[in-house]
Formats: C-alpha cells, structure tokens, sequence
C-alpha cells in the first residue's frame, strides 16, 4: 500500500499575475538551473495546454527519471502536474498563480505525493516537512530568476 504525503505553500512575485503565469509555464530545457537542481529536461508539447515533461537527475544513487503529465489552464492561470513515470508515479501537483493588486501575484502550490510504501503518520509528516522546505527553496530561486527576466 502507498501512502499519500499532502503538503502546500505560497510564494510572492513581484510581477503581475499574468506575466507570472506566462514566464512559469514556458518550459525550457534549463528551468532546472534556475531551481539549482543537476539534471536535464526533456520538454514534448502534445497540444497547446498539454506537455511531457521528463526530468533526469543524478544522485549518489545513480540516475532518477520523473516523467510528468503537465496541463495548462489559462483561463484559470493553473496548472497540473501529474507524474506518470519514476519514483513518485501517480502524485500530482496543483498550481495557481493569484492576483496581488495589479503588479503582484502569488504561487498557491499544493501538493499529493504518492509513495510508494506504507508509512507511519509521523514518518509522512516529517516528509512533508521535507518536501515543502524542498518544493519552496526551489520556488524561492524560480522567483528570484522570474524577477530577473521581467523587471
């Protein structure tokens, strides 16, 4: 059996939200960098809202791969990414980018990972501690970059 890790967070852009939401889903071979993390993206747009996004790192394990569904809502300004191969197949991550005034905005992340064991309740929280501290560091760094390129 699997045990489901929930976790969430926001983080503020200085940027408008529409801009926001075009620079965080234009996919790029390098996205990667600006997280700081050491692998590679593999990018394939099946339509005008839908990409394969599959990412490999290495770790002192050997070489991971994560393949993931991405679906655009514009409409909306979210997003979803599912995963539908490697470690965490299955989980899947919400995004939403929301107005602050007319010049700022905010990423509403939340997030479903499905691992792959049974764990105890204290054990998944401790992950989701984890996960969240990971998945915001990394958004720090994506803002910052956004930042960069828009201001």
């Amino acid at each position: 059996m699997s045990t489901s890790v929930n976790y969430g967070f926001s983080q503020h852009f200085r940027v408008p939200a529409d801009r926001a939401y075009k620079w965080c889903t234009s996919y790029e071979p390098a996205d990667l960098e600006l997280m700081h993390e050491n692998g590679k993206r593999k990018i394939r747009q099946l339509s005008e809202n839908t990409f394969i996004l599959t990412d490999t790192f290495r770790t002192g394990e050997g070489t991971v791969s994560k393949t993931k569904l991405v679906r655009l809502r514009p409409e909306e300004m979210s997003w979803t990414n599912t995963h539908i191969a490697g470690p965490v197949k299955y989980s899947q991550f919400l995004y939403k980018i929301v107005p602050e005034g007319q010049d700022e905005s905010r990423l509403d992340f939340v997030g479903l990972q499905l691992e792959p064991r049974e764990m105890a309740s204290k054990q998944a929280a401790a992950l989701a501690r984890k996960l969240r501290k990971e998945d915001a560091g990394a958004w720090k760094y994506l803002a910052r970059a956004m930042e960069k390129d828009l201001l």
